[in-house]
């Protein structure tokens, strides 16, 4: 993709029209050398940097750096809307792999193994995400702490930043005092900030929640369902990542919130440093209402 971005940029510059073009020609030697570097690499922080340091230093030139800039971006939207529509579905699909190890306070103190898949697709109007979480630990032949989880989440794009959700999402804790929870909602997602090394994504709308207990009881609520997902690389190896979903009832009401640290180690492989907190309101008789999980697990992306 960088290739077909760089020869992009390169077909933009080398057009005979532009290099007749009086607002190019008064580009001074040096700038355009920057510029057309920064088109090469695909840096987008790179390009805009030098189109605002040549506002305000080389008024000259900032007509024509902005012309040329602005032309690579419409080119850049351009190709990669054209690859996101022309892809096939695996060609897109992008995910991590993680296996580690996690200390539990609340219902459970124990140390045990964690192992998760999470599976994202960014097409040009849908989005998928599905995510696939095990713990388990055993300590003396007896099992302390068993859950698991699956949830995938289609998204439909409205514009560049708003979009429609659904999320489908089963889990099975008895520790906490369920063996099955089966969670159902639909509604609307916004990007708030979306820039080159951070985001920001809401989500909001009802949701319907079915849990049949250990004790052979059984409940299903209508609610209301929210969550955030936050991502800010803190740099080129460090990335911060904080992630929260509720469901609200009228009965049992649920919080969950992650927050990890990401360290990239060599190439795809990163080590991760996690705090998960699960909060149930009215937990099952005997049990705490809050969880927390600290994990430290290597993590490979592909």
């Amino acid at each position: 993709m960088r290739t077909l971005l760089s020869l992009s940029a390169l077909l933009l510059l080398a057009v005979p029209a532009y290099a007749q073009d009086a607002e190019i020609e008064a580009i001074s030697p040096e700038i355009r050398a920057m510029l057309e570097a920064a088109m090469e690499a695909g840096d987008e922080n790179g390009v805009a940097s030098i189109v605002k340091y040549t506002k305000a230093t080389a008024p000259d030139s900032a007509d024509g750096v902005t012309r040329l800039a602005n032309q690579w971006r419409t080119e850049r939207r351009r190709l990669a809307e054209r690859r996101l529509r022309q892809s096939d579905f695996l060609d897109l699909l992008k995910g991590k792999i993680e296996l580690g190890g996690y200390r539990t306070t609340g219902n459970t103190e124990n140390i045990g193994l964690v192992g998760a898949i999470e599976l994202r697709r960014e097409g040009y109007r849908w989005r998928h995400k599905l995510r696939l979480r095990g713990e388990y630990q055993e300590s003396l032949g007896v099992t302390t702490r068993e859950r698991y989880l699956a949830a995938y989440e289609p998204n439909y794009k409205i514009d560049d930043r708003s979009y429609v959700y659904g999320a489908a999402q089963f889990e099975s804790d008895r520790f906490s005092g369920f063996d099955e929870r089966y969670s159902l909602s639909a509604g609307l997602g916004y990007t708030p900030i979306k820039r080159t090394g951070m985001t920001l994504e809401l989500e909001i709308g009802p949701a319907f929640r079915q849990t049949h207990y250990t004790d052979d009881t059984n409940e299903g609520y209508v609610g209301g369902r929210g969550s955030l997902d936050f991502k800010w690389n803190l740099a080129p190896s460090i990335r911060f990542q904080q992630t929260a979903s509720t469901y609200l009832q009228s009965e049992n009401s649920t919080v969950s919130s992650n927050t990890s640290f990401n360290f990239r180690v060599l190439g795809p492989l990163s080590a991760q440093l996690s705090y998960n907190l699960q909060y149930e309101s009215d937990p099952a008789s005997s049990r705490r209402s809050t969880d927390t999980t600290t994990r430290a697990a290597l993590v490979v992306d592909f």
